[in-house]
């Protein structure tokens, strides 16, 4: 579907939508709801895709419910669109088909936490802030930080990553088994809570990515961490993105053990300053984080900072304080909205690729020089450390040759990538709007194994249906 498609906010009813509705009111009273500010709320992420709101949305409170409720959907043939916390970019939410959107975000129990196995079991609709506010006092921490406070079912449907995936991984390292309910109402657990399992076919990397499409994931079992025990933040500024990203591919291959490493070009830096308050340089700048004991977070900071120096970079800075450096990131997390803000009215295109490290600054260089003469801002940014970098077209979504930019430059960007041997997202996700990339990516064998997968776990396609697989061909 294109960025051009009209806002969509009621469907077609689907012909067994009111016998359907009548049965979800039955089993959850009032939190059963066809009201259309709900519908409306629950037909968008936060990205340029219009708005199409469901029929129906529920809010299950048990996999009990949800399997009932999935039970009902499946005998009705009414789709069913898994929702989290709604900051998804690619039209994961969507309700291209109409149907029952099921909110798990009241779902929000911590099961389990075992502290000296480092893992804890949680339902979906707890978020990364609320796990982490709650193991405060273990001194024990999850590291998987995408920048929103998305819902971990969320970042598990979608195998989220973040700022801090260069160290401790993305969702698909972290995430030991899973409670599923499947399309039919059958509920279904991938593994235990075992480290490591040589058992049969790994059901629970299945499910993580699948966004929704093959089942819904009700119970999640997590690695968890030692917060370490000094951490250390510094700023530096360069004289452009390629030698940013050529100190972050040196410091890496060097083996100096970065917990987080952030491209910001000129454009997020002034954004920033703007929105926060803050007077860094408006030039390319790498925003580093070092975590272990404080002798090793010194020597990796020198280290780091001796080959900064090799690239022409400048103004090192630490934030000295745990308040400091909270400001700093927070402004970083916050980066959307400083974007938004340089032009008023306008939408962001938010993108992201990943690439082999040692591609990463041709790949940057290259769609940077084709997106200079565009008629509105393209700020790029990423996690340079793992290869994983996004772009923000800050466009008007009225203006039609603006939106054809926007799709140009998104194509060039993704096709680059996956000529350099990556991937057309490293950590948003398909949902519909990559789904089209996805065959050139993977090839067309690929692509029928995985529609036989979806086929024997969803023979009715009704599991957020026309999202990650692309159309078929004609």
């Amino acid at each position: 579907m294109s960025a051009t498609a009209t806002t969509d906010a009621v469907t077609l009813p689907h012909p067994a939508l009111d016998g359907l509705t009548a049965s979800l009111r039955d089993l959850l009273g009032a939190r059963c709801s066809t009201a259309q500010s709900e519908r409306e709320h629950h037909g968008h992420g936060e990205s340029y895709h219009p708005t199409r709101a469901p029929d129906v949305v529920c809010y299950p409170a048990t996999t009990e419910e949800v399997s009932r409720i999935l039970a009902l959907c499946h005998q009705a043939k009414v789709p069913v669109i898994p929702f989290g916390a709604g900051t998804s970019l690619e039209g994961h939410v969507v309700a291209l088909h109409g149907g029952v959107c099921l909110d798990l975000s009241r779902m929000q129990r911590i099961i389990a936490v075992n502290t000296e196995d480092l893992d804890c079991v949680i339902e979906p609709g707890v978020t990364r802030k609320q796990l982490n506010e709650h193991l405060r006092d273990t001194g024990l921490f999850f590291p998987v930080d995408p920048g929103a406070d998305a819902t971990l079912g969320g970042m598990t449907a979608t195998r989220a990553s973040g700022t801090n995936a260069v160290r401790y991984g993305t969702m698909k390292d972290n995430v030991l088994a899973l409670t599923v309910v499947l399309a039919d109402g059958t509920v279904l657990k991938t593994g235990g809570r075992a480290r490591k399992s040589s058992a049969g076919y790994d059901l629970t990397r299945l499910f993580v990515g699948s966004e929704g499409t093959l089942g819904v994931i009700t119970e999640i079992t997590l690695k968890l961490y030692g917060i370490p025990e000094a951490s250390s933040v510094a700023v530096c500024s360069f004289p452009d993105v390629g030698a940013a990203v050529s100190c972050a591919i040196e410091t890496i291959q060097s083996g100096i053990q970065v917990a987080r490493v952030e491209l910001l070009d000129e454009t997020c830096m002034r954004a920033i300053n703007l929105h926060n308050g803050l007077s860094y340089p408006e030039t390319a700048t790498l925003f580093i984080e070092f975590h272990g004991t404080q002798a090793g977070v010194e020597q990796q900071s020198t280290a780091m900072h001796a080959i900064a120096l090799g690239h022409g970079g400048s103004g090192w800075r630490h934030a000295a304080s745990a308040e400091e450096r909270t400001k700093l990131w927070q402004a970083r997390h916050n980066l959307h909205y400083a974007l938004l803000a340089l032009r008023p009215g306008a939408s962001s295109w938010g993108t992201d690729a990943c690439v082999p490290i040692s591609e990463l600054a041709t790949c940057i260089t290259e769609i940077r020089e084709h997106a200079k003469d565009a008629p509105f801002p393209v700020p790029a940014l990423g996690h340079v450390g793992d290869g994983n970098f996004h772009m923000g077209f800050l466009i008007k979504m009225d203006s039609p040759a603006e939106i054809a930019e926007a799709e140009r430059l998104n194509a060039l960007l993704v096709n680059r990538a996956i000529d350099l041997g990556g991937t057309c997202t490293g950590e948003h996700g398909v949902g519909y709007g990559k789904s089209k990339f996805l065959r050139r990516e993977y090839g067309d064998e690929a692509i029928a194994v995985m529609r036989r997968i979806k086929q024997s776990l969803d023979p009715d396609n009704i599991l957020n249906p026309g999202k990650v697989l692309p159309p078929a061909s004609p």
